[in-house]
Protein backbone atom coordinates (compact mmCIF):
# COMPACT_ATOMS: atom_id res chain seq x y z
CA UNK A 1 0.00 0.00 0.00
CA UNK A 2 1.37 3.41 -0.98
CA UNK A 3 1.84 5.78 1.98
CA UNK A 4 -0.66 8.57 2.59
CA UNK A 5 0.69 12.04 3.37
CA UNK A 6 -0.83 15.32 4.51
CA UNK A 7 0.22 18.15 2.21
CA UNK A 8 -1.02 21.72 2.68
CA UNK A 9 -4.30 20.71 4.24
CA UNK A 10 -5.12 17.56 2.25
CA UNK A 11 -4.53 13.85 2.63
CA UNK A 12 -3.00 12.43 -0.55
CA UNK A 13 -1.50 9.22 -1.78
CA UNK A 14 2.25 9.79 -1.74
CA UNK A 15 2.41 9.02 -5.46
CA UNK A 16 0.07 11.95 -6.12
CA UNK A 17 1.69 14.48 -3.77
CA UNK A 18 3.48 17.34 -5.51
CA UNK A 19 5.76 20.09 -4.23
CA UNK A 20 6.68 23.05 -6.42
CA UNK A 21 10.11 22.91 -8.11
CA UNK A 22 10.45 26.47 -6.85
CA UNK A 23 9.90 25.47 -3.21
CA UNK A 24 12.42 27.31 -1.06
CA UNK A 25 13.00 24.25 1.10
CA UNK A 26 14.06 22.26 -1.96
CA UNK A 27 16.18 25.03 -3.46
CA UNK A 28 17.88 26.47 -0.36
CA UNK A 29 17.15 24.26 2.64
CA UNK A 30 14.82 26.95 3.99
CA UNK A 31 12.68 24.81 6.26
CA UNK A 32 12.24 23.24 9.68
CA UNK A 33 11.08 19.81 10.75
CA UNK A 34 10.34 17.45 13.61
CA UNK A 35 10.59 13.67 13.75
CA UNK A 36 8.43 11.89 16.31
CA UNK A 37 8.34 8.24 17.26
CA UNK A 38 4.92 6.60 17.21
CA UNK A 39 4.01 4.23 20.04
CA UNK A 40 0.68 2.43 20.27
CA UNK A 41 -0.69 4.57 17.43
CA UNK A 42 0.21 7.86 19.16
CA UNK A 43 3.08 10.25 18.29
CA UNK A 44 5.25 10.64 21.38
CA UNK A 45 5.79 14.00 23.13
CA UNK A 46 3.77 15.89 20.51
CA UNK A 47 3.51 19.02 22.64
CA UNK A 48 7.27 19.31 23.11
CA UNK A 49 7.97 18.61 19.45
CA UNK A 50 5.49 21.19 18.21
CA UNK A 51 6.86 23.74 20.68
CA UNK A 52 10.33 23.18 19.25
CA UNK A 53 8.98 23.38 15.70
CA UNK A 54 7.54 26.80 16.53
CA UNK A 55 10.87 27.93 18.02
CA UNK A 56 12.77 26.69 14.97
CA UNK A 57 10.33 28.43 12.64
CA UNK A 58 10.77 31.66 14.58
CA UNK A 59 14.55 31.47 14.12
CA UNK A 60 14.05 31.27 10.35
CA UNK A 61 11.15 33.72 10.29
CA UNK A 62 8.78 31.06 8.93
CA UNK A 63 5.04 31.25 9.49
CA UNK A 64 4.44 27.70 10.68
CA UNK A 65 0.92 26.46 11.48
CA UNK A 66 0.10 25.88 15.11
CA UNK A 67 -0.91 22.76 17.04
CA UNK A 68 -4.58 23.32 16.16
CA UNK A 69 -3.66 22.48 12.55
CA UNK A 70 -0.77 20.07 13.03
CA UNK A 71 -2.17 17.78 15.74
CA UNK A 72 -5.23 16.77 13.64
CA UNK A 73 -3.02 16.43 10.56
CA UNK A 74 -0.70 14.09 12.44
CA UNK A 75 -3.61 12.02 13.71
CA UNK A 76 -5.01 11.73 10.18
CA UNK A 77 -1.69 10.49 8.81
CA UNK A 78 -1.29 7.95 11.60
CA UNK A 79 -4.82 6.65 11.01
CA UNK A 80 -4.58 6.61 7.21
CA UNK A 81 -1.34 4.62 7.32
CA UNK A 82 -2.49 2.34 10.19
CA UNK A 83 0.71 3.32 11.94
CA UNK A 84 0.72 1.62 15.32
CA UNK A 85 4.51 1.96 15.61
CA UNK A 86 7.00 3.87 13.50
CA UNK A 87 8.02 7.44 12.81
CA UNK A 88 6.22 10.63 11.85
CA UNK A 89 7.78 13.71 10.29
CA UNK A 90 6.38 17.24 10.17
CA UNK A 91 8.11 19.56 7.67
CA UNK A 92 7.50 23.28 7.06
CA UNK A 93 9.36 25.10 4.27
CA UNK A 94 9.46 28.61 2.91
CA UNK A 95 7.10 27.60 0.11
CA UNK A 96 7.32 28.57 -3.58
CA UNK A 97 9.83 31.39 -3.98
CA UNK A 98 11.92 33.20 -6.57
CA UNK A 99 15.19 31.54 -7.51
CA UNK A 100 17.81 32.70 -5.02
CA UNK A 101 17.98 33.25 -1.26
CA UNK A 102 15.00 35.59 -0.97
CA UNK A 103 11.82 33.88 0.24
CA UNK A 104 8.54 34.34 -1.60
CA UNK A 105 5.47 36.03 -0.14
CA UNK A 106 3.15 33.03 -0.36
CA UNK A 107 2.15 30.44 2.21
CA UNK A 108 4.66 27.90 3.49
CA UNK A 109 4.64 24.29 2.34
CA UNK A 110 3.53 21.98 5.16
CA UNK A 111 3.96 18.20 4.99
CA UNK A 112 3.18 15.44 7.48
CA UNK A 113 4.42 11.98 6.53
CA UNK A 114 4.79 8.72 8.40
CA UNK A 115 6.14 5.26 7.97
CA UNK A 116 7.84 2.27 9.59
CA UNK A 117 11.17 2.60 11.31
CA UNK A 118 14.20 0.38 10.90
CA UNK A 119 15.46 -1.26 14.07
CA UNK A 120 18.60 0.35 15.50
CA UNK A 121 21.51 -1.86 16.61
CA UNK A 122 21.71 -2.57 20.33
CA UNK A 123 24.88 -0.45 20.55
CA UNK A 124 26.40 2.29 18.41
CA UNK A 125 29.90 2.71 17.04
CA UNK A 126 30.71 6.40 16.61
CA UNK A 127 33.44 8.34 14.86
CA UNK A 128 34.52 11.87 15.69
CA UNK A 129 34.03 13.99 12.58
CA UNK A 130 36.96 16.10 11.35
CA UNK A 131 34.70 19.14 10.88
CA UNK A 132 33.46 21.28 13.80
CA UNK A 133 29.97 22.50 14.60
CA UNK A 134 29.69 26.28 14.66
CA UNK A 135 28.19 27.20 18.02
CA UNK A 136 27.92 30.80 16.77
CA UNK A 137 25.78 29.97 13.76
CA UNK A 138 22.50 31.89 13.38
CA UNK A 139 20.77 28.51 13.13
CA UNK A 140 21.89 27.22 16.54
CA UNK A 141 18.92 25.75 18.37
CA UNK A 142 16.81 25.37 15.22
CA UNK A 143 16.03 21.99 13.68
CA UNK A 144 16.27 22.91 10.02
CA UNK A 145 16.18 21.04 6.72
CA UNK A 146 19.67 22.38 5.95
CA UNK A 147 21.05 18.91 6.58
CA UNK A 148 23.80 18.45 3.98
CA UNK A 149 26.53 18.82 6.62
CA UNK A 150 25.01 15.92 8.54
CA UNK A 151 24.63 13.82 5.39
CA UNK A 152 28.32 14.25 4.55
CA UNK A 153 29.47 13.54 8.12
CA UNK A 154 27.31 10.44 8.48
CA UNK A 155 28.55 9.03 5.16
CA UNK A 156 32.11 9.72 6.33
CA UNK A 157 31.45 7.81 9.57
CA UNK A 158 29.76 4.90 7.81
CA UNK A 159 32.74 4.55 5.46
CA UNK A 160 34.78 3.95 8.62
CA UNK A 161 32.44 1.33 10.02
CA UNK A 162 30.60 3.63 12.42
CA UNK A 163 26.86 4.24 12.69
CA UNK A 164 27.02 7.87 13.82
CA UNK A 165 29.36 10.84 13.50
CA UNK A 166 29.98 13.04 16.53
CA UNK A 167 31.06 16.67 16.29
CA UNK A 168 33.23 18.94 18.39
CA UNK A 169 32.42 22.65 18.27
CA UNK A 170 34.79 25.48 17.36
CA UNK A 171 36.06 25.55 20.96
CA UNK A 172 36.98 21.85 20.78
CA UNK A 173 34.19 20.82 23.15
CA UNK A 174 31.94 17.83 22.55
CA UNK A 175 28.76 18.99 20.82
CA UNK A 176 26.40 16.41 19.26
CA UNK A 177 25.91 13.76 16.61
CA UNK A 178 24.34 14.18 13.18
CA UNK A 179 20.92 13.40 14.61
CA UNK A 180 21.63 12.67 18.25
CA UNK A 181 22.63 14.14 21.58
CA UNK A 182 25.51 12.62 23.51
CA UNK A 183 25.77 11.63 27.19
CA UNK A 184 28.90 10.29 28.87
CA UNK A 185 30.10 9.29 32.31
CA UNK A 186 33.21 11.14 33.48
CA UNK A 187 34.57 10.65 36.98
CA UNK A 188 31.31 9.00 38.02
CA UNK A 189 29.20 11.93 36.76
CA UNK A 190 26.69 11.63 33.92
CA UNK A 191 27.37 14.63 31.68
CA UNK A 192 25.84 16.04 28.48
CA UNK A 193 26.99 19.11 26.52
CA UNK A 194 25.05 22.29 27.34
CA UNK A 195 22.94 24.03 24.71
CA UNK A 196 25.62 26.74 24.58
CA UNK A 197 27.88 24.14 22.93
CA UNK A 198 25.77 24.55 19.79
CA UNK A 199 23.94 21.24 20.11
CA UNK A 200 20.27 20.93 19.29
CA UNK A 201 18.02 20.71 22.33
CA UNK A 202 16.70 17.22 21.65
CA UNK A 203 13.31 16.28 23.05
CA UNK A 204 14.67 12.97 24.34
CA UNK A 205 17.66 14.82 25.81
CA UNK A 206 15.29 17.23 27.55
CA UNK A 207 13.22 14.41 29.03
CA UNK A 208 16.29 12.50 30.20
CA UNK A 209 17.56 15.63 31.96
CA UNK A 210 14.27 15.62 33.89
CA UNK A 211 14.30 11.88 34.59
CA UNK A 212 17.85 11.16 35.77
CA UNK A 213 20.67 12.96 37.55
CA UNK A 214 22.71 14.55 34.75
CA UNK A 215 25.02 17.56 34.61
CA UNK A 216 25.29 19.91 31.63
CA UNK A 217 28.98 20.69 31.20
CA UNK A 218 31.53 21.42 28.51
CA UNK A 219 34.05 18.61 28.02
CA UNK A 220 36.73 18.22 25.41
CA UNK A 221 35.70 16.01 22.51
CA UNK A 222 38.66 13.73 23.29
CA UNK A 223 37.07 12.88 26.65
CA UNK A 224 34.36 10.84 24.90
CA UNK A 225 36.83 8.05 24.02
CA UNK A 226 38.01 7.99 27.64
CA UNK A 227 34.55 7.79 29.22
CA UNK A 228 33.64 4.74 31.29
CA UNK A 229 30.33 4.62 29.40
CA UNK A 230 28.37 6.80 27.01
CA UNK A 231 25.17 6.82 25.01
CA UNK A 232 23.31 8.57 22.22
CA UNK A 233 19.78 9.88 22.57
CA UNK A 234 17.18 10.78 19.97
CA UNK A 235 13.48 10.33 19.32
CA UNK A 236 14.06 7.26 17.16
CA UNK A 237 17.07 5.74 18.96
CA UNK A 238 15.71 6.49 22.45
CA UNK A 239 18.79 5.61 24.56
CA UNK A 240 21.48 3.78 22.56
CA UNK A 241 24.73 2.74 24.30
CA UNK A 242 27.98 3.68 22.58
CA UNK A 243 30.25 0.67 22.15
CA UNK A 244 33.25 2.26 20.43
CA UNK A 245 34.63 5.72 19.69
CA UNK A 246 36.92 5.81 16.66
CA UNK A 247 37.10 2.00 16.97
CA UNK A 248 38.25 2.22 20.60
CA UNK A 249 35.94 0.18 22.88
CA UNK A 250 34.47 1.85 25.93
CA UNK A 251 34.64 0.04 29.25
CA UNK A 252 30.96 -0.97 29.21
CA UNK A 253 28.04 -0.77 26.77
CA UNK A 254 25.61 -0.43 28.34
CA UNK A 255 27.00 0.74 31.63
CA UNK A 256 24.90 1.23 34.77
CA UNK A 257 24.09 4.90 34.13
CA UNK A 258 23.07 4.12 30.56
CA UNK A 259 20.85 1.28 31.76
CA UNK A 260 19.29 3.60 34.34
CA UNK A 261 18.52 6.23 31.69
CA UNK A 262 17.08 3.64 29.29
CA UNK A 263 14.85 2.16 31.98
CA UNK A 264 13.60 5.59 33.07
CA UNK A 265 12.77 6.53 29.50
CA UNK A 266 10.96 3.24 28.80
CA UNK A 267 8.91 3.72 31.96
CA UNK A 268 7.94 7.22 30.84
CA UNK A 269 6.82 5.95 27.43
CA UNK A 270 4.72 3.31 29.14
CA UNK A 271 3.06 5.85 31.42
CA UNK A 272 2.62 9.02 29.37
CA UNK A 273 2.77 9.50 25.59
CA UNK A 274 2.66 13.31 25.74
CA UNK A 275 4.84 14.25 28.72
Amino acid sequence: MSPVVWLDGRLLDASEARVSPFDHGLLTGDGVFETLRVYRGVPFATGRHLDRLARSAAVLGLDAPGPDVLRPAMAEVVEANRLSAGRLRVTVTGGPSPLGPARGRGAPTVIVAGGPMARWPETADVAVAPWPRNERSPLVGAKTTSYAENVVALAWAEARGAGEAVFANLAGHLCEGTGTNVFLVVGGRLVTPPLSSGCLGGVTRELLCELVDVEEADVGVEVLAEASEAFLSSSTREVQPIATVDRRPLLSAPGPRTAEAAAAFRALVGADLDP
